[in-house]
């Protein structure tokens, strides 16, 4: 699936060939974190599939898993755009909220799950408001 996506602002843009079977929620503490939220969606592209303009800022973790993370950002409007392992990724997590076609990737598993917060596995009961 051919997918578009980028910053709040606009600085960045990036086009990209996903699979929607990729499609997953996690819940590790990194995410939670580095999101402000209780999970992250992810879909992932191979690094071949991924063209970017702009220059995004790049945050370099140790991520739960010992694994180096690269974690990239836009540096006007801080928006979480992707991840990848550096120096040479193959594979790289585009952040679904950063995606233009996010509605058509629901997940389609959750990851990190013994780090859900409790409240964040079903939120079908809270009181829906269409806007605010």
């Amino acid at each position: 699936m051919k997918v578009t996506g980028g910053c709040h602002c606009g600085a960045i843009r990036y086009a990209a060939e996903v699979d929607p079977a990729t499609s997953a929620i996690c819940h590790c503490n990194d995410c939670q974190k580095l999101s402000g939220s209780a999970w992250r969606g992810i879909v992932r592209t191979r690094a071949e599939d991924f063209r970017l303009t702009g220059e995004p800022r790049v945050y370099l973790k140790i991520a739960e898993n010992g694994a180096r993370r690269g974690q990239a950002f836009c540096a006007d409007c801080g928006s979480s755009l992707y991840a990848f392992t550096p120096p040479d990724p193959e594979v790289i997590s585009l952040r679904i909220g950063s995606v233009d076609q996010r509605a058509d990737l629901p997940p389609q598993r959750q990851i990190w799950c013994d780090s859900a917060l409790p409240w964040a596995l079903d939120l079908t009961t809270l009181p829906a408001t269409p806007r605010q």
